[in-house]
């Protein structure tokens, strides 16, 4: 009977193994560090919607020195986080990124700016100081500008484009008539440093027609041709858009699993609740699917650069259908 125990115990124990070896490695590079930004991927995880998909996910957060279309490129990464301006200007370049899913349905992209700057309409950016975002951010501010016909040189009928760091400084220490920021996070930095939303000018990327996709999930082309890795990106989408629903319904909870991940301790409980409700706003009505339609505006307004456009033909390929539908069935 005790050999009958044993064995039964080891036989147990090697099933138990053989079940978690049997676990499918996904590595996903975030575009940014740890936030609600990224919430529906670390709720995924902590709700066990990555392990319920027989997968297990390393969650690789992103910085000021971090490129993801370069950690992809590099091996590092088997799916990432990108904005598709900064994914199709890789694609152009040689990084063969393909989106295969689209969690954030809308924009959350603006430029703020100080009232007492004499700013009411983008005309008025002639001959100011714009704070913006580069290492990929930059190229939907560049677009618009040319659709608006304002050079970014630095002239008196241009704008001086100033390269801001990830913080709102350059706008509260007067450096940048206007700076980028995100609905979701910088914005409420302006507003805790001091400034009254009755003091600030805020244009709305959406609300000016030159919003781009943000926040997809893209891999690299030639490995959709592996029916296992396509596979398991079919269970990892599921499941992190199951994460993503489950963060829009519950965000409180959903902020404090990010804060529970943010290994820096940097982050704020108010912030990241903030946080979280607001990209539930760009994230709502998605089910993971890239809408065709916002594609190809976003190629269009990539295009639209004049002598110096973010992509200089339309791609081909650059999105694919083939795992956002089995992982909605």
């Amino acid at each position: 009977m005790r050999n009958w125990i044993a064995g039964a115990a080891a036989s147990a124990m090697a099933l138990a193994a053989g079940l978690a070896q049997a676990a499918d490695q996904v590595t996903l590079q975030l575009k940014w560090v740890t936030q609600a930004q990224f919430a529906g991927y670390y709720v995924a995880a902590d709700k066990g919607f990555y392990e319920e998909e027989g997968l297990e996910v390393e969650i690789k957060p992103g910085g000021p020195d971090i490129a993801p279309p370069q950690v992809i490129a590099g091996g590092g990464a088997d799916v990432i986080i990108d904005w598709m301006p900064s994914a199709l200007a890789s694609r152009e370049k040689g990084v063969p990124l393909v989106n295969i899913a689209q969690p954030f349905k809308r924009s959350g992209m603006m430029l703020v700016c100080r009232k007492d700057t004499g700013i009411k309409s983008p005309e008025d950016f002639r001959g100011k100081t714009l704070g913006v975002w580069f290492f990929g951010n930059e190229y939907p501010f560049l677009a618009w500008m040319a659709r608006l016909g304002i050079p970014t040189d630095g002239s008196p009928e241009g704008v001086r484009v100033l390269k801001q760091g990830f913080n709102v400084d350059p706008l509260l220490q007067k450096q940048a008539d206007c700076v980028s920021a995100m609905t979701y996070n910088e914005y409420w930095q302006i507003i805790d440093a001091g400034l009254k939303p009755e003091e600030l000018v805020v244009f709305k990327y959406e609300d000016q027609g030159v919003a781009t996709l943000e926040d997809g999930l893209y891999v690299l082309e030639q490995n959709l041709k592996d029916p296992a890795f396509l596979d398991r990106m079919v269970r990892f989408v599921r499941a992190s858009m199951k994460g993503w629903k489950w963060a829009e319904a519950h965000p409180d909870e959903a902020a404090d699993i990010v804060l529970e991940n943010d290994a820096t301790g940097a982050q704020t409980e108010k912030h990241q609740r903030r946080m979280m409700r607001e990209v539930a706003k760009l994230t709502a009505g998605s089910n993971g699917e890239l809408d065709p339609a916002d594609y190809e505006r976003t190629v269009d307004i990539l295009l639209s650069g004049g002598s110096d456009p973010v992509i200089t033909r339309r791609p081909e390929g650059a999105w694919t259908h083939a795992v956002t539908d089995k992982a909605l069935k």
